[in-house]
């Protein structure tokens, strides 16, 4: 027979399978000899009270049922080399793999026009970004094979289960490498180490089954029927032309595609965004704090992760993809910039903890960018990226303050040790933000602080500018057929359409950004596409 049990544990007793073994057969009045095979369906740390547990929910088999029946089904794919239709795909993101997968799911051959570079290439141009300083615009931690995902972490938890099926999401990574564990954490997570190989496992599946991939290919424009208003393809950089459907995942980070929409015409909008800090302490401090113990987390505990969110003048102030374990890197994408963001490695085993933590700041909230217009908020942004870069005598050399002494508005003396690797020097963030964002920052951390005793520290620092949280626009498109609402044929999806926030919630968009071209495809597909071009 096969039973799901739920069981509280202790975190030693679900961390070694033994002793969860021995749990499961006590819960069920067993022997342990008596259970054939076990699996574990879910987990999840419950730290609310200063005993911290483990809820796991495990699959087992007694009786004369030998194993537990697999959870996990891997996809099989066709060939869509001589499909008669095809998708062109800007962007190698989450959003545009998985766009990529699912068009071959449904016989459309996927050609995926890529701005970066292969991750294998990629890695260099990133250790000399962190090492010397030196930008390469189109290859970094924003643009480049797997997206600003690759590099920057690889959390998979989302809230956006309306949108689709995450567990597709996290099988299909599974299926690419990913470890077992992502299919049962309630936080999943791969590590910045690990996404690549899945990222070129990914890339693999698309090429073995009839798609195509260019890399170094960036797209300039869209090609346009005005007669129809119909999007029939795209220009790429070096002149050439690219026929079919347009599935847009060019990321948050592609300001050349939205001054080209806006140039053109095409309709966008502001949208809200969150801009702050990166905030670091030692993750043994947080561990401290959030499993109630000064000896922190233990053997038997995962790095311990935090969440905050409150109001302060009318806006939310939170901490955003907090990276236990990590590092904070430059998430620049071109010169004259200075911009941070947080990662972890799957072990998540370095001394340090650190979080965006972010104001909400919605379209008129900083009145002397209005005039221009759609790309507002794209233009605070740059200003204030600007505005770190030269504070920083235009090196990466980070400005950061003492988190105490930011609160008090003092400059601090000296800073403790940080994972940045380009390097810190002491700065007054509190006058280098805008007070709309640093008020409410400051309110946001005495808050944070009488919540969780020992948050508050002196040896945690602000390092600055946490600013590509997500896209400063939004491309309209129509909630049925998913393609733009003036232009057939283009389909904005992921993060750089203003439609997802992660790797899961943009790989769902880009999945359901094809299954409506799929059905739209018989009524509104222009032309047979061609392969001339390619």
């Amino acid at each position: 027979m096969i039973h799901d049990i739920s069981l509280r544990l202790h975190p030693r007793e679900a961390a070694t399978s033994e002793m969860l073994r021995l749990a499961v057969a006590r819960q069920m009045s067993l022997l342990p000899q008596e259970i054939n095979d076990l699996y574990v369906v879910r987990r999840s740390i419950d730290a609310r009270q200063r005993q911290v547990m483990v809820n796991v929910t495990v699959r087992v088999a007694t009786g004369d049922t030998s194993e537990v029946k697999e959870c996990w089904t891997p996809k099989r794919f066709q060939d869509v080399s001589s499909a008669r239709h095809q998708v062109i795909i800007a962007g190698a993101g989450p959003a545009g793999l998985f766009a990529a997968l699912k068009a071959i799911e449904f016989g459309i051959r996927p050609i995926i026009l890529e701005r970066g570079k292969d991750v294998d290439r990629r890695r260099l141009d990133i250790a000399a970004l962190n090492r010397k300083g030196v930008v390469d615009p189109d290859s970094n931690y924003c643009f480049g094979e797997g997206g600003a995902g690759t590099f920057s972490d690889g959390k998979l938890f989302t809230r956006s289960k309306k949108r689709g099926d995450v567990s597709e999401i996290l099988g299909l990574l599974y299926q690419h490498g990913a470890d077992e564990s992502i299919l049962v954490d309630s936080h999943p997570h791969i590590g910045s180490d690990r996404l690549p190989i899945i990222i070129k496992n990914i890339r693999k599946t698309i090429l073995d089954h009839g798609g195509n991939v260019f890399f170094d290919t960036r797209v300039t424009d869209l090609l346009v029927d005005r007669r129809r208003m119909a999007v029939t393809g795209v220009a790429v950089e070096d002149g050439r032309h690219f026929m079919g459907p347009v599935v847009l995942a060019t990321g948050h980070s592609a300001r050349d595609i939205y001054r080209m929409l806006d140039r053109r015409g095409v309709e966008i909008e502001p949208k809200g965004l969150a801009i702050g800090v990166r905030l670091e302490h030692p993750q043994h401090l947080i561990d401290m704090i959030q499993y109630h113990s000064p000896k922190g987390r233990g053997k038997w505990l995962p790095a311990a992760e935090y969440k905050f969110v409150c109001q302060s003048g009318g806006r939310g102030v939170y901490s955003f993809c907090m990276c236990p374990g990590g590092v904070i890197v430059p998430a620049v994408s071109g010169p004259g910039q200075l911009v941070v963001n947080g990662m972890s490695a799957s072990a998540r085993a370095s001394r340090y903890a650190n979080s965006g933590m972010v104001v909400e700041i919605r379209p008129g909230d900083f009145p002397e960018f209005e005039e221009e217009g759609n790309l507002q908020m794209l233009a605070l942004q740059e200003n204030l990226e600007k505005r770190f870069y030269e504070e920083a005598g235009h090196t990466l050399n980070a400005p950061a303050q003492r988190m105490t002494d930011f609160v008090v508005c003092r400059e601090s003396s000296d800073l403790p040790s940080s994972s940045y690797l380009p390097g810190i020097h002491p700065s007054r963030m509190d006058l280098l933000l805008p007070t709309f964002i640093s008020s409410r920052l400051r309110e946001g951390f005495r808050i944070f602080g009488q919540r969780s005793r020992g948050f508050m520290s002196e040896d945690a620092i602000l390092v600055g500018l946490e600013s590509r949280t997500s896209s400063p626009v939004r491309i309209p498109r129509d909630r049925e057929t998913l393609q733009h609402i003036a232009l057939a044929g283009l389909y904005p999806v992921g993060e750089g359409a203003g439609y997802a926030g992660g790797i899961v919630s943009a790989a769902i968009d880009g999945q359901n950004a094809v299954t409506a071209l799929a059905g739209n495809i018989q009524v509104d597909l222009h032309a047979d596409c061609n392969i001339n071009d390619l």
